[in-house]
């Protein structure tokens, strides 16, 4: 399969099954996870694997769709901006754009295991702080149900044309 191909797959999944995930899939994103590039290669991340019913739930408090119940494994990512590259004109803090990179890895690795992954970023970010007892250097950036989507989904079709987002000078 091509990068192409791939990325053409990949879908919001927003329906699982309860199946366990195999250790090697959940080992092997996490290593796509670990390679990603950042500025400075500071690695400004971290990312929670939570399973346990009770953190689970705890997630579920920060984005309440019933949908994410049903994903076995969910994955909080994090920024630290104790460890992340300031740009030196303006400061602009590169956290958030790393963990994103970062997090993007996790979903195209995902995709290609055969697992469904959904990008959350409309959560309580405040109570997820206080809920799983955050440090301030660390920022929730973004969540993520993994799992095996209980259906099939067709490719993505519904993207603005080359001509709407590039331009050539």
């Amino acid at each position: 399969m091509t990068l192409l191909d791939l990325i053409s797959r990949r879908r919001s999944v927003r329906e699982y099954l309860t199946r366990e995930i195999e250790p090697e899939k959940i080992d092997y994103i996490k290593e796509c996870i670990r390679l990603a590039p950042s500025a400075c290669n500071l690695q400004p991340w971290k990312f929670i694997f939570v399973q346990s019913d009770e953190k689970k739930a705890l997630l579920q408090r920060c984005y309440d769709k019933e949908w994410l119940r049903a994903a076995p494994i969910c994955v909080l990512a994090l920024g630290d901006v104790s460890r992340s590259w300031k740009r030196g004109a303006d400061g602009k803090d590169h956290a958030e754009i790393d963990v994103t990179i970062a997090f993007e890895h996790l979903i195209l690795a995902a995709a290609e295991q055969g697992l469904g992954t959904c990008w959350i970023c409309n959560f309580d970010v405040a109570l997820a702080r206080t809920l799983l007892n955050l440090p301030d250097n660390l920022i929730p950036v973004a969540i993520t149900p993994l799992g095996y989507p209980a259906k099939k989904h067709d490719p993505v079709t519904n993207r603005k044309s080359i001509d709407e987002i590039v331009e050539t000078e």
